[in-house]
């Protein structure tokens, strides 16, 4: 499994938007010059964040967005499933794949399941709240890993 950018800047844009702290919308352009990330990839995502309903824009003078819940409220599951549209290691655990002719002789499909679980357990028991921390250890967010 990869994530692509657009899930990776949408977590940063997450983080940031909570990092401000504030009860006033966040201009995207600010974003984009904090995170310097263009702000036409930004827009393309910032859309998919608001249709999903985890952030709140507005447009015009005092426009920008802002979260529509709490950073501990929120799981890097679903970020990444909004972005990504799925967590699963390989096509045939995707929603809606066709069944496999081979599901009932895979050798590999209960790794395959085992791993797609810990995926989804790891993504959902994590929140923006944790992306916040700057502690130097961050436990399984450890940079040398």
């Amino acid at each position: 499994m990869k994530i692509s950018t657009r899930g990776r800047y949408a977590l940063r844009v997450m983080i940031d938007i909570a990092e401000q702290c504030s009860s006033n919308y966040i201009r995207l352009k600010d974003i984009s010059e904090r995170q310097d990330i263009s702000l036409k990839y930004l827009e393309s995502i910032t859309s998919m964040l608001s249709k999903s309903g985890l952030i709140e824009g507005v447009h015009g003078h005092g426009g920008g967005y802002k979260l529509t819940k709490k950073p501990e409220e929120y799981t890097i599951g679903e970020i990444l499933r909004i972005t990504e549209g799925t967590l699963s290691p390989v096509s045939c655990l995707e929603c809606g794949a066709k069944v496999c002719q081979r599901e009932s002789i895979c050798r590999t499909l209960p790794m395959w399941k085992e791993l797609y679980k810990t995926i989804n357990t790891f993504f959902n028991t994590h929140t923006l709240a944790d992306l916040m921390i700057k502690a130097p250890d961050l436990g399984y967010f450890n940079a040398s890993l």
